[in-house]
């Protein structure tokens, strides 16, 4: 074993610099493995970022939420309560449990499309999210979801608050203001969502959604506390639609890029039932074309670029020894442009997912959710919301760029690519 080759000019302050192209450029000139500086490795090709997210007791995720369990008087709940909370939690993200539920996905995608302004330029951000949120509130929460939605809104604003870049790294304990309106904000959910569970447990009829398989006792578990229930659940609700969103404005962008690709989607996406509600699996399974170009914008632009893990102990890794404490930097944006598994790395080219359908499967390929035993929970449902929301918009405009240079928007970097500043018009089809 030996030491993985140090990025020339590397270390933290040509990082933050110009991340992705110093991230590009140290797989390009380093390989598999490269040291950014002492103690911290960044792990670039696709086979070696499919082994680090997998060997999840070598390479362990950091245990700092942005929604933290709440301090109470009951004190903490134990690792065995977590497990069941997540295994209930998957129990209603589960593809087959997506799948089941499309119907009432669809009609928010259609509802966008519906309700975008034509022939004006609109900032897709703000556009997006407000839809992508309703639907993903809706399907944790089913009919108690306009009651949330304003709770769930607040927490993305708390987490905006939270991630801002800043000179200044606070202890955890520190109770920074934006620390404290984030506890606030928490305070507000929880309180709101206390109340349906109580309701919901009191009168039996707990619900085929997200929080009704969570408030269904286990056979092995018996019954989450509610204090486990409350405490788990605002993380999730603000995944369900915050990476989404960065993921459908990349997709938008590239539909008014690629018009002959908008042109494919449009006409998979004319043999949708003109109900959306009775969109079902077989519809979205239909979508094949739609559903690899949504693939290839996300191996381009994977909505987490960057995912941080620590070694508790000495390991090997790719022939290379990393020590103990380390921090090891897995980064989906470079493996997902090695040549060794993606030809013409860099092109977009939604075919080749059709050209070799089981491509998806080999190690390292595909790395846009994560993989392993900390893969993103909600990767299915987001697939549904980003493939169906691309065939609706699709089958209703055409997308352009606004003129001037290039890009048209501020790329932002905190572990995902978002496109700030991003505007597009949109002109009916036909």
């Amino acid at each position: 074993m030996h030491e993985p080759p140090r990025l020339p000019g590397g270390g933290f302050a040509a990082w933050s610099r110009d991340r992705l192209a110093v991230a590009r450029r140290g797989a390009d000139e380093c390989g598999d493995v490269w040291q950014l500086e002492s103690g911290v490795y960044v792990a670039a090709t696709a086979r070696v970022c499919e082994a680090v997210l997998r060997r999840a007791q070598d390479f362990r995720k950091l245990s700092s939420p942005l929604f933290p369990p709440l301090k109470r008087a009951g004190g903490a709940q134990m690792p065995e309560e977590w497990v069941h909370a997540r295994a209930a939690r998957m129990r209603g993200l589960r593809p087959q449990a997506v799948a089941a539920r499309i119907g009432e996905i669809a009609p928010g995608t259609a509802r966008f499309a519906e309700q975008w302004p034509p022939d004006r330029d609109v900032e897709i951000l703000p556009v997006v999210r407000p839809v992508l949120a309703e639907i993903g509130v809706r399907y944790l929460f089913s009919e108690d979801a306009p009651a949330l939605l304003p709770f769930a809104w607040q927490l993305f604003v708390a987490r905006e608050v939270l991630v801002r870049p800043t000179h200044w790294v606070w202890p955890r304990w520190v109770p920074t203001p934006a620390r404290r309106f984030r506890t606030r904000r928490q305070v507000a959910f929880t309180n709101a969502l206390r109340s349906i569970v109580r309701r919901r447990r009191s009168s039996g009829r707990l619900g085929d959604d997200v929080l009704g398989q969570m408030l269904r006792p286990s056979s092995r578990y018996g019954p989450l506390s509610e204090e486990v229930i409350l405490d788990t659940l605002p993380g999730i609700t603000v995944a369900t639609f915050e990476t989404p969103t960065r993921a459908a404005a990349w997709i938008l962008l590239h539909l008014a890029r690629y018009t002959q690709a908008a042109d494919r989607v449009a006409a998979e996406a004319a043999l949708l039932p003109a109900d959306p509600a009775t969109t079902t699996s077989t519809h979205l399974d239909n979508l094949q074309y739609t559903q690899a170009l949504v693939r290839e914008v996300l191996r381009l632009h994977p909505p987490s670029w960057l995912l941080t893990r620590r070694a508790p102990r000495r390991t090997q890794l790719a022939d290379y020894t990393i020590d103990a404490g380390s921090t090891v930097l897995v980064c989906p944006y470079t493996a997902h442009r090695d040549a060794r598994e993606h030809p013409e790395p860099d092109r977009f080219r939604p075919e080749r997912w059709l050209d070799d359908p089981d491509s998806s499967s080999r190690p390292g390929v595909f790395l846009g959710f994560g993989t392993g035993p900390h893969g993103c929970e909600g990767a299915a449902l987001a697939m549904a919301m980003l493939t169906l929301m691309t065939a609706q918009t699709a089958r209703r405009y055409h997308l352009s760029e606004l003129p001037g240079a290039e890009p048209g928007y501020r790329l932002t970097t905190f572990e995902g690519l978002a496109t700030a500043g991003l505007h597009l018009r949109a002109t009916l089809r036909g």
